[in-house]
């Protein structure tokens, strides 16, 4: 019995140790072809093709919720403004809208690349938001205000005319709107007429709002790497609208489309990866930089930022030089893609620019955890996991020589004078000279019927001589009358 016991406990561990070696070497195997295994399968996941029913789907669809945050600054001073003080501004919001988005016009090619158009839809979701729609706030009228800019250097003449063309709509240089009306177009009869008389002058017809463009709009024909051949090439743009380079900018590095369009980035990301994306919006391509690890509810992650050079001028960054004319670090001068306004993105309340700026305007108070630029990414898959985005959208206001401000002293003479009086008279001399003339016309008939009838040629000499004389005088006293407003 104790021997039978004894072989059976020697089979026991004999049976232990096979376990035993057997485990080390599938761990040890395990080792080495685990994450060979784990990317395979992140690669099948990651390439952009329709046999992968979830991972396409979600590219095609996203099913993450995106939300746009809208912050106003209202001016709680537009009058002062005008005699030279600082703008002083409260922020109003946010105004939530939910994002939603979907690509159509999908088209596979065979140089493993797709195209498609991003379509774009907000919603506003008032349980997230700060105000509502209906809340009125006054901002910059960009209308005034840029074309004020644009039109600087053409001559006084032209930008009196312009001024007057304000004046007649009743545009000054502050809206007071409510936030539906800022965001998604409000009747102008402004826009109207400068659509009817000067088509091609404004980006669009209809309502004039800061999103018209935006909502129900695609993000331009981008076509982009599948990674059906090289997964490091996956989701980078090959060309958008057909182009592989733009032309709103100086230098070819200025003009370049890099890395993504900005929703995923390729997988297996390091510290030393940065994520580079092309916006339409910014018409430029963007790079954000590592800038610690993190969590996001248990998955790991990478957190990266805008650095502070993205929006530097030229001066303290040489290689934005491109990007210029520039103005102090901080501001992207964006004039060139937007129809020549003066219009410059910035980090909201200047963050990470010049502090010359925020000398500029009173109610600005920028910090990291409020204004700064992140996008946390999964390092392995290249998913976004946590993406904030802040923008601000800045006008150029400046006071331009007969278009902004009142019009006052010899200018308003001037310009009463060429555009009122002389209207008004000429009006009037073009009917006394056709009244005048009919009455000679009928004198002369009736003179001429009686002097055939009752009087001699003497008599007839002497008439006429009289009615000459009379017209004379008549048109003297016109002349003497009416040049003098002249």
């Amino acid at each position: 019995h104790t021997a039978a016991m004894a072989g059976t406990g020697a089979k026991a561990a004999v049976g232990f140790l096979v376990a035993g070696v057997l485990a080390v070497v599938f761990g040890t195997v395990l080792t080495f072809v685990g994450p060979i295994i784990i990317d395979d399968q992140i690669v099948k996941n990651t390439v952009i093709d329709p046999n992968n029913d979830m991972s396409y789907t979600m590219w095609k669809d996203i099913p993450v919720p995106f939300y746009m945050s809208v912050y106003f600054f209202n001016v709680l001073n537009p009058k002062e403004i005008l005699t030279g003080e600082k703008p002083m501004v409260e922020q109003r919001g946010p105004y939530v809208y939910r994002k939603r988005c979907q690509k159509d016009n999908i088209t596979f090619h065979p140089n493993d690349t797709v195209s498609y158009r991003e379509y774009r839809q907000y919603y506003f979701e008032p349980s997230m938001s700060a105000g509502n729609e209906s809340d009125v706030v006054t901002i910059p009228n960009m209308l005034v205000l840029g074309a004020a800019v644009m039109m600087e250097t053409l001559p006084y003449a032209f930008r009196l005319m312009i001024s007057a063309t304000f004046k007649t709509f009743n545009e000054g240089p502050f809206l007071t709107k409510t936030v539906e009306e800022l965001m998604w177009g409000y009747d102008s009869k402004l826009v109207d007429f400068l659509n009817k008389y000067l088509p091609g002058m404004l980006p669009s017809s209809g309502k004039f709002g800061l999103f018209a463009e935006f909502n129900n709009s695609n993000t331009g024909l981008f076509t982009i790497f599948t990674g059906q051949d090289d997964i490091r090439k996956v989701h980078k743009v090959d060309s958008w609208n057909g182009l592989t380079e733009l032309s709103y900018w100086r230098t070819p590095q200025a003009n370049m489309i890099n890395g993504t369009a900005g929703q995923m980035w390729p997988p297996f990301m390091t510290k030393e990866s940065t994520l580079p994306f092309y916006s339409p919006d910014a018409c430029r391509s963007l790079e954000l930089v590592y800038q610690r690890p993190g969590e996001f509810k248990g998955v790991p992650l990478y957190r990266y930022v805008a650095p502070k050079t993205m929006f530097a001028n030229g001066i303290d960054y040489p290689p934005n030089e491109g990007f210029c004319p520039c103005r102090k670090s901080g501001l992207l001068n964006v004039s060139s893609c937007r129809h020549n306004s003066p219009v410059f993105i910035s980090h909201p309340h200047f963050f990470n620019a010049d502090l010359s700026l925020l000398d500029t305007v009173l109610g600005l108070n920028p910090n990291e955890d409020e204004h700064g630029l992140f996008i946390d990414i999964h390092p392995q898959t290249g998913v976004p996991l946590n993406v904030s985005i802040r923008l601000q959208l800045n006008l150029l206001m400046k006071r331009v020589s007969g278009i902004t401000g009142n019009i006052d002293g010899p200018v308003l003479t001037t310009f009463h004078t060429n555009l009122v009086v002389l209207p008004t008279v000429m009006e009037y001399m073009q009917y006394g000279f056709i009244a005048l003339g009919l009455v000679t016309v009928v004198i002369a008939v009736i003179r001429r019927s009686k002097l055939f009838c009752s009087q001699s040629k003497e008599n007839l000499s002497h008439i006429q001589q009289i009615d000459l004389f009379q017209l004379y005088l008549a048109l003297k006293n016109l002349v003497v009358t009416v040049f003098p407003l002249l």
